[in-house]
Formats: C-alpha cells, sequence, structure tokens
C-alpha cells in the first residue's frame, strides 16, 4: 500500500498544477495587477446636435438603439452609475430615479484618444485595489468568459486603460448594452470570441459597483 501514496502525490501535484495554469489570466490581461489601471465612464450613445426636449424638461433621445433602450431599463437597477447623463427620459423606466439632463457634447474628453470608434469620457478612477484588479484580470483574461458575438453593436459604457511593465499600453471598451468587449492599443485580442456570457455580465456588474460605487 505504501507505494502507492507517491503516486497519489504526484497525481495531486499535477492537478494542483494544470489548476494553477488554468486560472492565470491571459495576455495583455496577465499584466493587469501588476499595472496602473484607469476605469472611464463612457456615453455609449450621442443624440443628434438637434434634441429635442420632453415633457418634464428631460431629454428626449430620438432613434435610441434597441440594445440601450433595453439595458438601459436594467441598469437603472443594476448599474445606474454607468448610464449616461439624458438617456433615460422621464417615465421611460418606472420607479429610475436617474435625473435627465443634457447629454454630454462633442467637446468632452473621448476614450480610447486618437482611435475610432471612441467615446464622449463621462468620469473616470484609478483602480488601485490590488484584489480588485487580480479579479479583473481573471475574469477578462479567462477564454471561458467570451463567447461568439450575438450582437454586432459596440455602444461601450466602460473602458479601461493599463500600461504593462513592459511598456504595452492596453484600452478595452466594454458594451454592457451588446455584451461586447473590443482592445485596443499594443495587444491583439487573445480569444476567439468577444460576447460577454450571462455569468460574466454579472460577475463584472459587480466588479464595477466597485470600481464606481453607486452614487459616484
Amino acid at each position: 500500500m505504501s507505494k502507492l501514496f507517491p503516486r497519489v502525490s504526484l497525481c495531486v501535484l499535477a492537478v494542483a498544477a494544470a489548476a494553477g495554469c488554468a486560472s492565470k489570466p491571459t495576455a495583455p490581461f496577465d499584466t493587469l495587477p501588476q499595472s496602473t489601471v484607469y476605469a472611464f465612464r463612457l456615453q455609449n450613445y450621442e443624440p443628434p446636435a438637434t434634441t429635442p426636449i420632453a415633457p418634464g424638461g428631460g431629454v428626449a433621445i430620438p432613434g435610441l438603439p434597441p440594445e440601450i433602450q433595453q439595458w438601459a431599463q436594467t441598469a437603472a437597477q443594476a448599474l445606474p452609475q454607468l448610464l449616461p447623463p439624458g438617456l433615460l427620459p422621464p417615465g421611460l423606466v418606472p420607479g429610475a430615479t436617474t435625473t435627465p439632463t443634457t447629454p454630454t457634447t462633442g467637446t468632452a474628453k473621448r476614450f480610447p484618444a486618437g482611435s475610432t470608434p471612441n467615446f464622449a469620457i463621462l468620469g473616470q478612477t484609478t483602480v488601485m485595489d490590488e484584489e480588485l484588479k487580480t479579479e479583473l484580470a481573471k475574469l477578462l483574461g479567462n477564454e471561458s468568459s467570451y463567447e461568439n458575438a450575438t450582437a454586432s453593436c459596440l455602444y461601450a459604457e466602460l473602458g479601461l486603460n493599463w500600461v504593462a511593465p513592459t511598456g504595452a499600453s492596453n484600452d478595452l471598451l466594454i458594451s454592457f448594452s451588446c455584451n461586447q468587449v473590443q482592445l485596443r492599443g499594443s495587444s491583439a485580442w487573445p480569444f476567439p470570441g468577444t460576447g460577454m456570457k450571462a455569468g460574466t455580465v454579472k460577475d463584472l456588474t459587480e466588479l464595477v459597483k466597485k470600481i464606481f460605487p453607486p452614487g459616484t
């Protein structure tokens, strides 16, 4: 019987090693924990310059894409901090407390800078928490987080920028309304799919609440 123990131990070590390899984020996400990470709240949709005023003083956005309208009704409860100003005219979502304001104009700073398409920046913060950066790396750098995209749109509500220790700069656009991501910058997208799975959206929603706490 004693001869079995070394074999069992080796099997346990092999399984542990395989699990460790599987949990390691794929490049360029493996550099997230060691990098300075900037997060941006983005205006996913910019209405035409001539936007009618809705009853009650809110901004009525004409031609609002159905993906955004459907997402907004969920985000009003789950991620109100990512709702662009003026996205929800009064009465669009029963019980929503978002105060409509004039949407951001083309004079705002944009992300990613110098790239097309890009999105107006509504707010930004630096992600300092090491554990939070590690959680982002594990989620975003895992092939199982993605599938083939079911939508071709990309209305980004969230952007992440980080510069790896090697100097490679990475810009990630995240669209909750389209369940898609897009990587810009020095690195190529490492996975076959760019569509976020339902579980990925759920987990990322919880991380966003830590990046941009409700009410900020």
